[in-house]
């Protein structure tokens, strides 16, 4: 079966524990915006890899869109990529937040209606 729940509260019991090191030792701040940094970079990394398996796997279908279809396509995942990059400026101004969304929502678009236009035939 699964874990008991003595499991469950030494697991929270050390996760508080390390939060509290972070937050007590001097320069903890520091340590801990490092370590979000990296796994960041590591995630990130992950996902361009991702993006570049998937193309490969892919890339005759790709090359067999239409014009107009690809541009949309590739313009989409580059909206998706500006949004991404501009996360924390976009969240610090008054309607950045709107702004960040409609341009999630326009590229999510741009991705469904490429996906529709191909499966239609």
């Amino acid at each position: 079966m699964g874990p008991d729940a003595s499991t469950h509260v030494r697991n929270a019991a050390i996760v508080v524990a390390l939060a509290v090191v972070v937050w007590l030792i001097p320069g903890g701040e520091t340590g801990s915006n490092t370590v979000g940094n990296v796994l960041s970079v590591i995630l990130l990394g992950g996902l361009c890899f991702f993006a570049y398996r998937l193309y490969m796997e892919h890339r005759i279908a790709l090359l067999d869109l239409p014009e107009r279809s690809r541009v949309v396509l590739y313009g989409s995942f580059a909206l998706i990529v500006f949004a991404v990059v501009a996360t924390n400026r976009l969240w610090d101004t008054g309607f950045g937040g709107l702004i960040w969304l409609a341009l999630l929502a326009a590229a999510g678009y741009g991705i469904y209606s490429v996906y529709r236009s191909e499966k239609a035939y």
